[in-house]
């Protein structure tokens, strides 16, 4: 088994990237989920979108 840095930055489609990428949206997701429950409306309804 190769001893890598795993902070070292690749581009491209890399396992921590997609790993950043998964955490990510998991917290937009939760954030909206937040904004919607306190709100009341919809993401987009309180952004005034629709």
């Amino acid at each position: 088994m190769e001893n890598q840095n795993r902070n070292v930055w690749n581009w491209g489609f890399t396992a921590g990237a997609e790993n950043w990428n998964g955490r990510l949206a998991m917290l937009g997701f939760v954030s909206a989920l937040i904004v919607e429950a306190l709100s009341g409306q919809g993401v987009l309804h309180f952004l005034g979108v629709m």
